[in-house]
């Protein structure tokens, strides 16, 4: 008995500092409830954080008057500048935008024509043939869900389940109930509906394969859908760089060109 207590006494402080430790790293890994307006101030702040954005890969554009897929070339200048350079197979110039929120510039290369004028609803949808306002347009662009309208209004659903956050917001003067998904772990936004009140669903935003860049998490992949319209935009980037100190977005233009004011 006396040899046994001593191998007892050892195993017992053994098997004590292994509880403890294991203990101590679960709760470390434990992310801690945030409140709501915390939340979304932490999420707006992600959002502006990235100031440029300079990125290249894939758009499929999906509608009743349009179905298509293509490599594209993107640089957004916050708050109200984005240029899109579209290419074809094996590299071909196809065309160039340039939007701000009053302005665009549309160069056709292959028409040799450019249209300029205005910018409004009417002429995105022409270009991307999708319904989308400007500012939906940059964000589905850069990956980035805009939460400046919720900074101060209290949701009113907060549901905290294992791993995610789930956020509703309601808005009854335009009959209108947004619901976000956001990680725990990293505050990644994963989707978010956009409804009626009476559950139909008008827009939506799906975001995958994340990777960090200046400690925010952006996705590779990203998918809108306009449910109303059967009008989708899927955005596939194979490179992404941020907050470049110098980025240009001249888009260089022959002098034989046809100027078309529209």
């Amino acid at each position: 008995m006396i040899k046994i207590k001593p191998f007892i006494f050892i195993t017992s402080i053994i098997l004590f500092f292994i509880g403890c430790s294991s203990e101590k790293e679960i709760t470390t890994n434990t992310p801690k409830v945030i409140p709501a307006p915390r939340l979304i101030k932490k999420l707006e702040g992600n959002r502006r954080t990235i100031k440029t954005f300079d990125a290249v890969g894939t758009i499929q554009v999906k509608s009743k008057k349009f179905n298509g897929k293509t490599g594209f070339k993107i640089l957004i200048k916050r708050p109200d500048s984005i240029k899109i350079s579209i290419y074809g197979p094996f590299g071909i110039d196809i065309a160039h935008g340039l939007f701000t929120k009053e302005h665009f510039l549309f160069y056709n290369v292959m028409k040799k024509k450019i249209y300029t004028g205005n910018n409004s609803r009417n002429v995105l949808q022409k270009m991307f043939k999708i319904n989308l306002s400007f500012e939906n347009l940059i964000d589905a662009f850069a990956g980035s869900v805009n939460l400046t309208k919720e900074l101060h209004t209290e949701p009113a659903k907060y549901e905290i389940l294992d791993d995610i956050y789930n956020l509703t917001y309601i808005d009854t003067a335009n009959n209108r109930q947004t619901t976000y998904r956001i990680t725990k772990q990293d505050l990644k936004i994963t989707d978010y509906i956009i409804s009626t009140l009476d559950g139909k669903e008008l827009l939506s935003g799906e975001y995958s394969q994340f990777k960090k860049y200046e400690g925010v998490p952006l996705p590779k992949v990203v998918l809108i859908r306009n449910k109303a319209k059967h009008e989708s935009i899927k955005v596939r980037y194979k490179k992404i760089k941020v907050n470049k100190k110098q980025l240009s977005l001249k888009i260089k233009l022959p002098s034989d060109v046809e100027k078309i004011e529209w």
